[in-house]
């Protein structure tokens, strides 16, 4: 962690850098009965702006409150030092979370982390520059969105607004115990988690899903994209191709579960026609014969069935029939459509609103 005075220097250069701004540190190390870490005098486009500063190491949306209750009250026990001065608060935080600095600016009040993202709502100078999260952050989301915790967030998005414990949580998502408290522990952070009880029959309910899947969804679009192995699958209509795959998969005892527009077609009807078909498929021996017997040939144009290798089966969890094939859940098709080309994110975000409501 950076201490608190190499945050404040941060922060100094970042202000010292900007047009027309000359930047000092007024106040450090408090007397007794200041409420705030540090003051920074700003001069900037005609305005002086006394910024007095919170130093924390990590805010996320539940700490705001408190942040919010301690600036204001530091505000207001804060001497001006002219009639004219603008007297605004600034947490300065390793990092602070997207959600955080949201609310942050939703109330007006000035931020930085240590990644350089800064926001000062002062009268006259209004200055607002967005980085990528600081590296503690990102790696934190990271983590997150990652192995075996993606099969809780699952869980949770596939039926939210329900309590669950956390053993519930890990039969359903075929995760360890300590694997769901690590993930309850981080939404509780970016509060989007509601708790109740104690001990082992303390339970949590997702009560900002869409959240959770926005973030999930800007996680995978920093990644590689999906990658595919093409086929042209003979003698077969696009729309005949999920129940063929169907048959021979069963036959093969193949897992597998049809995702993007495939999917989405059936489960929030969009597109006139689907020309592709696309499907999560456990690799294997079996796989290789069931596509054998599909006469599937490898293609670089024209194909008509792309096949996606999962490296476990935890990727094919909550799948579900549906008029037929299995089809991955809407969750995941959602997820895979907005990691992919053309008219996909049209069809994920109609997908969004007709099934999964949030």
């Amino acid at each position: 962690m950076q201490t608190e005075r190499d945050l404040v220097e941060s922060v100094l250069v970042t202000l010292r850098g900007l047009p027309q701004a000359h930047a000092a540190l007024g106040l450090w190390e408090q007397p007794s009965g200041r409420e705030y870490d540090a003051r920074i005098d700003l001069h900037i486009g005609g305005e002086s702006v006394s910024l007095l500063v919170e130093a924390k190491r990590a805010v996320y949306p539940r700490d705001v409150r408190e942040v919010l209750w301690q600036i204001r009250r530091f505000r207001d026990l804060a001497p001006s030092e002219s009639a004219n001065e603008q007297r605004l608060p600034l947490i300065v935080a390793e990092s602070i979370s997207p959600g955080a600095k949201e609310l942050l600016r939703e109330e007006q009040v000035g931020y930085f982390d240590s990644g350089g993202s800064l926001f000062i709502p002062a009268r006259g100078a209004y200055i607002y520059i967005e980085k990528p999260p600081p590296k503690p952050l990102a790696k934190a989301l990271r983590s997150l969105f990652s192995g075996r915790r993606t099969q809780v967030l699952h869980s949770l998005l596939i039926r939210p607004q329900r309590w669950v414990n956390v053993k519930e949580l890990a039969e359903q998502a075929q995760a360890s115990p300590a694997t769901v408290s690590q993930v309850m522990t981080e939404l509780e952070r970016l509060d989007w988690l509601e708790t109740r009880g104690q001990g082992p029959s303390k339970e949590r309910l997702l009560r900002e899903p869409g959240a959770l899947l926005d973030a999930w969804s800007k996680q995978l679009g920093l990644g590689r994209p999906l990658a595919l192995r093409r086929y042209y699958v003979p003698a077969v209509k696009p729309t005949d191709l999920p129940e063929r795959l169907d048959r021979v998969f069963e036959q093969h005892q193949v897992a597998y579960a049809i995702t993007h527009e495939a999917a989405a077609q059936r489960y929030a009807p969009f597109l006139s026609s689907v020309p592709q078909v696309r499907c999560r498929l456990m690799p294997g021996r079996p796989a290789e014969e069931a596509l054998g017997a599909l006469d599937a040939r490898v293609v670089t144009e024209g194909a008509n069935l792309a096949v996606i290798e999962v490296k476990s089966s935890g990727e094919l969890l909550f799948r579900e029939r549906l008029d037929g094939p299995w089809l991955a859940s809407a969750v995941q098709v959602y997820l895979d459509l907005v990691r992919s080309e053309g008219r996909a994110k049209e069809m994920a975000e109609h997908l969004r609103h007709e099934r999964l409501g949030f």
